[in-house]
């Protein structure tokens, strides 16, 4: 039984952790922490944990030994205490920002903030299984990614991996997002008179989620451009990308299929969602609510050489929570899809 410990456990990302670790086999949580919270019974904050777990939120001064930390903090806090968490677990799954980005520079870019440890950022493995499974397998520091970009990174890799994107023409990506996104605590923008019936274009330039596409795409090291913008829209979870890219050879839609069934056709949790007719013959993020699947979609425009891709998934679970167990199942060699079974509702 691995024991896991997590630390900042009081928000939307961290009650998700925990609701899917209280329904893993393997795994026993033996510590949470919220320092706001400290004392509190961790079930009176997440309500799906109710009669399911007797523990309280602790002190982070106070983590013990665990056999994995999960770091479930705000961007810049896991960095600043990595090797507390690095101390208590021999293995650190982190999923926040602080070391997804391989290059030290792109943080003062991207997050406004330069890294305190610039010398671990080369060592740790981008948690997302579909591109880093086999590195995944003996990392002891593991960053999953974010939900926008994860969205982002599944809908284009088959066609940026097989050199298929045309330099000449940016890839343009906007990509939809929830409520939950924002995190449990509240402000001006989620402020129910100022988020009810909205569609809030908040990031249409700059989202740091774009620092992980270029780089998990390849994109960054080429002439190629990606042009990235967020929009909040009335849903509390998941995230729905459209991205517009450009090939540079004249596939049809047939040979786009064989392109991204030859990727993940064997992928557990990477669905290709693509009908002619029907309500659901797309990517939809309603559909994918509390489970770890990212479907995908695509249409070949026949009037161009653009491909108009889509993806959806639930930001709290394969945009964050169920991506880290995901990497927590490879790395302990348990199978992927342990505690991740749960397939979805309809109607929802």
């Amino acid at each position: 039984m691995i024991r896991a410990a997590v630390v900042g456990g009081s928000g939307y990302a961290g009650g998700e952790l925990l609701r899917l670790l209280a329904g893993h086999p393997e795994v026993e949580v033996v510590q949470v922490t919220s320092e706001r919270l400290s004392g509190k019974p961790v079930a009176s904050v997440h309500p799906p944990l109710r009669g399911r777990t007797e523990l309280r939120f602790s002190s982070r001064e106070t983590l013990g030994d665990a056999d994995v930390v999960f770091a479930a903090m705000s961007h810049g806090e896991s960095s600043a205490v990595i090797g507390q968490l690095r101390g208590a677990a021999p293995i650190v799954i982190d999923l926040g920002g602080d070391f997804r980005l391989r290059d030290p520079d792109d943080y003062p870019r991207w997050y406004g903030w330069s890294h305190p440890s610039p010398e671990l950022l080369g060592a740790a493995v981008y948690g997302l299984a579909e591109m880093h499974r086999a590195e995944i397998v003996d990392a002891s520091l593991i960053a999953a990614g974010g939900c926008l970009a994860t969205a982002s990174i599944l809908g284009l890799a088959p066609l940026a991996c097989a050199g298929l994107l045309d330099p000449a023409i940016p890839v343009v990506v906007e990509a939809k997002v929830g409520s939950s996104a924002a995190g449990s605590q509240s402000g001006d923008s989620t402020h129910h008179a100022h988020r009810s019936g909205e569609i809030r274009s908040y990031a249409p330039t700059g989202h740091r989620h774009t620092a992980e596409i270029l780089q998990e795409l390849r994109l960054g090291s080429s002439s190629h451009e990606l042009a990235f913008s967020a929009t909040a829209v009335e849903a509390v979870r998941g995230v729905l990308i459209t991205a517009h890219a450009f090939i540079n050879t004249d596939l049809d839609d047939r040979d786009i299929w064989r392109l991204y069934r030859s990727r993940y056709g064997s992928e557990p949790f990477v669905r290709i969602v693509k009908s002619h007719t029907g309500l659901h013959r797309s990517p939809s993020p309603k559909l994918l609510t509390g489970t770890n699947y990212c479907d995908v979609g695509f249409e070949r425009d026949p009037h161009s050489r653009r491909v108009v891709v889509t993806a959806a998934l639930d930001n709290l679970v394969k945009g964050s929570a169920g991506q880290a167990v995901q990497a927590l199942n490879i790395r302990h060699g348990f199978p992927e899809t342990l505690g991740l079974e749960f397939g979805g509702l309809y109607p929802i």
